[in-house]
């Protein structure tokens, strides 16, 4: 049955982080979209933690903005407290965090999409895909109705064949209160595609006033916070709400390993893998055995809710464990729970079976995101939901993809880490991952990335006219440092201030700038310096993008020397058809593998676990290289 008379560009399947990111990033592209999701109510709904960003992640949060996303617009309207950590660490470590309200986000989300054009809305499960040949062409719901579309975009988060989890407890569900998704993996398993299980939890919600505040560490944002959107449309918060800290300690331990029998962890119930950086409370107090605490990061959910996001006690143990152990944490003895925590296990597709562009290999204009693919993380699912949106409307609209390399963006690495070598376990984002992190900090992402936005037509043009504006008055500022002179009688003073070796003569201000023990600040003191910046309206963040330029040039240069080298073996290029059994010299295991991944060059294909130096020689000296 057919109710829908228009045959949309694309439809995207699920509302989610990813789903939200991929029908606003197709829709303002010009392509006709529909978002279908279970529930109209839970769009972009934080299921687990209510933040956005934190190490790594924060950084792919400001590259969404930076392309034209809602991610960070969003975060920072609805933000109740802002943190930029690791700042006591180099600028390519620094990554910005916010507690953001939850109901909130959902509800600006929503509101953001519905005044996005070209974007239409239904409510129901999809539980059938159509296919013609090896295309899709449209998707089937429960109720039965089938609506054409061009391309596809699946972001069905933890609902396919969702899993529930408490104790001895287990029942089918997507999320607390959500029914699962059945009928998607069923027909992509039948055209050939290799699925896979994984597992994800989420601690209990308590009643705040229930807390004794007094017994923990009190955790306040930034004194000075900053925001995550390069675009004006909100100001940085004013007032913030704090998040606490307190520690569990031996007694709670005793009391969760009492449960341990009970365990859908430890009993063999729960076959399937769970974040490694992300545990549950019982697995790490079985795998730290001799630590004596653990954190427990309290965080309020909004600015008006008493609900508290008890952060690092992640469980799936039964109930009555779960209010024993947690009484036992200090300023929780009189704890009221809001709900226990769950473990969810969900079906997902091993991301090695997806091209560059998020497209699957076996079926053309199917595109997957979020944790379908493996990933874990609101930040990732949005990147990846960013991503097959934009290159689901380039395929409808017949242009090439848009593809970002590993030194480009975290997003770049984020991708091709997925589909090169695979996860085995829900994937996060660390800076560890991206080998040019001193070239994709979170302060430079519009510099990198919105000039790219804007070519495909996502950026607007008040983003490029502000990147531009911004480089223009970085460039400015950078060249009056290198072309400015200090007098002794200038500079001696903030020297000896930091007890410095003095100077004789006059130097170019750069010299002095670079110093590490100076900050940029301790210069604003010399009067032609203070002059040049009031004159041309230098403000906060064009300072710094020119401190990091000139403390870290030699770092960023070596960074891009590196790069230019890797995309040297980028522009090596294999074609999708080629046969590595041919290659005798290759290793058995280097041609199993480049059999299955199908490398698009002999850059990728040099990350591919298994295949080794050896083995890519052998593939240039193939290609005349």
């Amino acid at each position: 049955m057919s109710l829908f008379t228009t045959t949309y560009d694309l439809i995207v399947v699920g509302g989610g982080h990813a789903g939200s990111e991929a029908a606003a990033a197709s829709a303002n592209m010009g392509a006709k979209t529909l978002l279908i999701t279970m529930n109209l109510q839970n769009i972009a709904q934080m299921s687990c933690n209510p933040a956005m960003g934190g190490i790594a992640k924060g950084q792919i949060v400001r590259e969404i903005d930076a392309l034209g996303g809602y991610s960070g617009i969003v975060t920072d309207k609805t933000a109740i407290q802002f943190k930029m950590l690791n700042k006591s660490k180099g600028p390519a470590m620094w990554s910005p965090r916010a507690q953001s309200d939850r109901m909130q986000f959902a509800e600006c989300w929503r509101m953001m999409l519905e005044q996005t054009e070209n974007l239409d809305f239904f409510q129901d499960s999809v539980n059938g895909l159509l296919f013609e040949d090896d295309r899709i062409v449209g998707v089937k719901t429960a109720l039965g109705i089938e609506i054409k579309a061009k391309a596809v975009v699946i972001t069905a988060g933890t609902f396919l064949n969702g899993l529930i989890h408490i104790g001895e407890k287990t029942f089918g569900g997507g999320r607390a209160g959500e029914s699962s998704s059945t009928g998607i993996t069923e027909d992509l398993v039948k055209k050939g595609f290799e699925a896979g299980r994984m597992k994800t939890g989420t601690p209990p919600r308590v009643d705040g006033r229930s807390l004794d505040y007094s017994k923990m560490e009190e955790q306040p944002g930034d004194e000075f916070p900053v925001k995550f959107s390069y675009l004006p449309t909100t100001k940085p918060l004013t007032e913030q709400r704090s998040c606490y800290l307190t520690y569990t300690n031996q007694k709670v331990h005793d009391l969760l390993r009492e449960g341990f029998d009970r365990s859908p962890m430890f009993n063999g119930r729960i076959q399937s893998t769970g974040p490694r950086y992300c545990p549950s409370v019982e697995d790490k107090i079985n795998r730290f055995a001799s630590k004596e605490r653990h954190q427990i990061f309290v965080e309020p959910e909004g600015w008006n809710t008493v609900e508290i996001y008890v952060n690092g006690f992640s469980t799936s143990l039964p109930e009555d464990i779960q209010d024993k152990a947690i009484r036992a944490i200090e300023g929780f003895e009189n704890v009221k729970f809001f709900r226990y925590g769950y473990a969810i296990e969900y079906d997902y597709f091993p991301p090695t079976q997806l091209t560059h562009s998020l497209e699957t290999k076996l079926i053309k204009n199917l595109f997957f995101a979020g944790q379908i693919n493996g990933t874990t993380g609101y930040e990732e699912a949005a990147a990846q939901g960013l991503m097959a949106g934009i290159n689901a409307a380039l395929k409808v609209q017949e242009k090439e993809p848009f593809i970002l390399k590993r030194n480009e963006a975290y997003i770049g690495v984020l991708i091709d880490d997925l589909i090169t070598k695979g996860t085995e376990e829900p994937y996060r984002m660390f800076t560890s991952r991206a080998e040019y992190r001193t070239l994709l900090r979170q302060d430079n992402a519009d510099l990198r990335l919105t000039p790219k936005g804007f070519e495909i037509g996502l950026a607007s043009k008040e983003r490029m006219e502000r990147v531009l504006e911004k480089q223009r008055k970085t460039d400015l500022l950078i060249s009056f440092l290198e072309n400015t002179s200090v007098k002794p009688e200038e500079v001696n003073p903030i020297l000896a201030a930091k007890e410095l070796a003095l100077v004789s003569q006059s130097l170019k201000l750069f010299k002095i700038a670079t110093r590490p023990q100076l900050a940029f600040d301790d210069l604003l003191v010399i009067s032609s310096l203070k002059q040049f910046i009031d004159d041309n309206f230098i403000d906060a963040e064009i300072i710094e993008q020119a401190e990091i330029h000139l403390k870290y040039s030699g770092y960023i240069d070596k960074e891009k020397n590196n790069a230019d080298k890797l995309n040297r073996l980028e522009n090596v290029l294999i074609p999708s058809s080629f046969d590595y059994h041919k290659l005798h010299s290759l290793s058995i295991e280097a041609r199993q593998k480049l059999t299955k991944i199908k490398p698009t060059s002999i850059s990728q294909a040099s990350r591919i676990s298994g295949v080794s130096p050896s083995d890519i020689s052998v593939l240039l000296v193939y290609m005349g290289r």
